[in-house]
């Protein structure tokens, strides 16, 4: 783990002095997401944009516009040199780029996976998904305090002016991360993501309608089939029930305020420090209502029923490792995003939603009906197309711009 995490750290600071020597990155990731990441973090997911997925790996916290290319051409080509002329010795990120890349998407799926796999077990003894939602966000602050204080993670400064951009971005993120857990918590891990997978058309409809601007007709296009085929899922769904679809759809809006406000603030700050930072606020937020819905609950009869079942110790390092396991998938999915282009990104985020349907329904022996496995099958394809579209056209829009710069 420690290995794991000197990669994470060191891709972030890699990225980090990679986006110094060119512009300011945005916020905004997912979604899923973070997890979608997240579409915060996560589609694409916090996603934390820094999301880089919705919590569960739906959109990132950081916009397309705003992610670094991986420059891999001039430094593999030749060596760095000293005031000297002497050449600097190469370093494995800069000598193998295209493997530690490859590392990072498989570390992505592998965790994601993991996460839903064992975050979804845990309700079947611990049904509190807003208490579960704090030990998610708890695990991770842990984790960057700890990173913080051993000097694995340089801590960034904060300062008034951060804090106030950062603040709606965090309360979107919390509310998308606690709408998510609770329906993931209500149905099936397979229908919880096909409903997410409607994420990109609310970000389209908030582009249109909220921000004005203007989205290409081929983009509507391509999210009629994932509107058709969530529909068809839902309607023969065995699992389904309102509870988890409004509470995914409400996660939906939220990722989506969450990537309006993403744009609208700008930093240098590396991703993984901002998103630590969001994870710090999102905390602090989550914490009244799980202790107003779910906290006498769990006085009463929630731990003690829950300890009966599978006993102390297994409920708590369950609860620790799905937490671990979150926080990771979303500081993956945000390192990724540093180092590939948005089109590479689409079509991977789009892959891992259909790995972790698939793992899912393996793993619970989920039973679907062909209609619904049709429906999950239309709306999956209709937002690998709106994504391989949209990624397009941000290439063409960046292209535009460097040819008009003088």
């Amino acid at each position: 783990m420690a290995a794991l995490a000197t990669i994470l750290c060191g891709g972030a600071v890699a990225g980090h002095q990679r986006s110094r020597r060119r512009a300011a990155p945005s916020l905004h990731v997912r979604g899923g997401s973070a997890s979608d990441a997240a579409h915060l973090v996560c589609g694409r997911k916090l996603r934390p944009a820094l999301f880089p997925t919705s919590s569960f790996g739906a959109l990132p916290l950081f916009p397309p516009g705003s992610r670094k290319l991986l420059r891999t051409s001039a430094s593999a080509a030749a060596p760095s040199s000293d005031s000297q002329g002497q050449a600097k010795p190469i370093g494995f990120l800069e000598r193998y780029p295209a493997l530690v890349t490859g590392f990072f998407f498989f570390m992505w799926y592998f965790l994601n996976v993991i996460f839903n796999i064992l975050n979804k077990k845990i309700f079947d003894y611990f049904p509190y998904p807003y208490f579960v939602s704090v030990t998610h966000l708890s695990v991770g602050v842990l984790y960057c305090l700890i990173s913080w204080s051993t000097g694995l993670l340089k801590c960034a400064p904060m300062n008034s002016t951060l804090l106030k951009l950062l603040l709606p971005v965090a309360i979107c993120h919390a509310i998308g991360h606690v709408t998510s857990t609770v329906s993931f918590a209500a149905v099936s891990v397979s229908f919880a993501h096909t409903i997410k997978a409607l994420e990109p058309f609310f970000n389209a409809a908030a582009s249109q309608f909220i921000l004005g601007q203007q989205v290409p007709f081929t983009l509507w296009l391509s999210l009629a089939p994932v509107v058709i085929g969530v529909s068809i899922a839902s309607l023969t769904e065995l699992s389904f029930n309102w509870t988890g679809f409004i509470n995914a759809m409400i996660s939906n809006i939220s990722f989506t305020y969450r990537s309006i406000y993403s744009k609208k603030a700008m930093t240098d700050m590396d991703s993984t420090n901002l998103y630590a930072y969001i994870s710090i606020i999102a905390l602090i937020v989550c914490i009244p209502p799980a202790l107003i819905i779910e906290g006498p609950q769990l006085v009463q009869h929630g731990f003690k029923d829950a300890i009966a079942k599978v006993g102390l110790a297994k409920l708590v390092s369950n609860i620790f490792l799905a937490g671990l396991f979150y926080h990771l998938y979303n500081q993956v999915a945000t390192n990724t995003l540093q180092r590939v282009a948005p089109l590479t990104h689409a079509v991977g985020n789009v892959l891992k939603r259909v790995f972790v349907i698939g793992f899912s329904i393996i793993i619970f022996g989920n039973k679907i009906t062909t209609q619904t496995g049709i429906g999950t099958a239309i709306a999956i394809s209709g937002v690998a197309l709106y994504s391989v579209i949209k990624a397009k056209i941000e290439e063409e829009k960046k292209e535009g711009v460097a040819v008009a710069a003088p």
